[in-house]
C-alpha cells in the first residue's frame, strides 16, 4: 500500500537510481504517471516527456484494448478480425484527441529524441498491461536504445504480459498483490490529476535546466 503518488515515486526512484547518469529519458503515462515521472526525472537527473498514445477499444467492450494509436503509429492486434471502417474511424477520432492533449503537453516544444536513449516509461499502476504493451511497441518505432517500464503495482498476470513483449527490455514493480482488482485498492490517497497539474508538473520539471 502507498501512501499516494509521491510515496509511490521515490519507492520506485530508489529501484531506479542505477540508470542514472546513462542517457535516460522518462516518459510518463498522463495523467496519473506525471507526478511520479517528475519525482524519477529529478532522482536520475533525467528530461521528462510524456508518452501520448491511447488504445483502441474492441466495438463490443470498448474496455478491451485492440490495439493502440499514437499521432505517428498504430498497433493493431492482427489475430482479431475487426472491420477495417471500425480501425480506421476510430483512429481518426483518436488521433484528433491526441492532438489536442500533445498541444497542450508541448505548447510548440518538440518532443524529446528518444534515439539511442534508455527510455523509462512510467504509469501509476496497470491492471492488464496491454495499453502499456502497445505504447512500447510505439515508442520502439524511435529506435530507443532500451525500453524499460517502471510501474509501482500490477498483477502477476500483467507482469508476465510485459515481460512477454520484444519491445520491453526489462519490467519492474514494486507490488504484485494477489487480490488485484483496481490501481486504486493500493493507494491511501488516489485522486484523480487533472489535465491542468499534469501540465503544470512537466513544466516545472521542464523549467529545470540540465545538469
Amino acid at each position: 500500500m502507498f501512501k499516494d503518488r509521491i510515496d509511490a515515486a521515490l519507492q520506485l526512484a530508489e529501484k531506479l537510481k542505477a540508470f542514472k547518469g546513462k542517457d535516460v529519458v522518462v516518459l510518463a503515462i498522463p495523467k496519473g504517471g506525471l507526478p511520479l515521472g517528475v519525482i524519477i526525472a529529478k532522482t536520475l537527473n533525467a528530461p521528462l516527456d510524456v508518452v501520448l498514445s491511447k488504445k483502441i477499444g474492441h466495438p463490443f467492450n470498448k474496455e478491451y484494448a485492440i490495439g493502440a494509436v499514437s499521432l505517428e503509429n498504430m498497433v493493431i492486434n492482427e489475430h482479431l478480425d475487426i472491420p477495417e471502417k471500425y480501425i480506421a474511424e476510430e483512429t481518426q477520432n483518436i488521433r484528433k484527441k491526441l492532438q489536442k492533449r500533445y498541444d497542450l503537453y508541448h505548447k510548440g516544444r518538440p518532443p524529446i529524441a528518444l534515439q539511442g536513449k534508455n527510455i523509462i516509461i512510467v504509469d501509476d499502476g496497470v491492471a492488464t498491461g496491454n495499453t502499456l504493451k502497445v505504447t512500447a511497441e510505439l515508442v520502439h518505432g524511435q529506435h530507443p536504445k532500451k525500453t524499460i517500464v517502471a510501474i509501482p503495482v500490477a498483477p502477476l498476470g500483467a507482469i508476465q504480459n510485459l515481460e512477454g513483449s520484444n519491445f520491453i527490455d526489462k519490467v519492474i514493480c514494486l507490488e504484485t498483490p494477489h487480490n488485484f482488482r483496481a490501481v486504486g485498492q493500493f493507494y491511501s490517497n488516489f485522486e484523480q490529476v487533472s489535465e491542468e497539474e499534469a501540465i503544470e508538473l512537466l513544466e516545472e520539471l521542464n523549467g529545470v535546466p540540465d545538469h
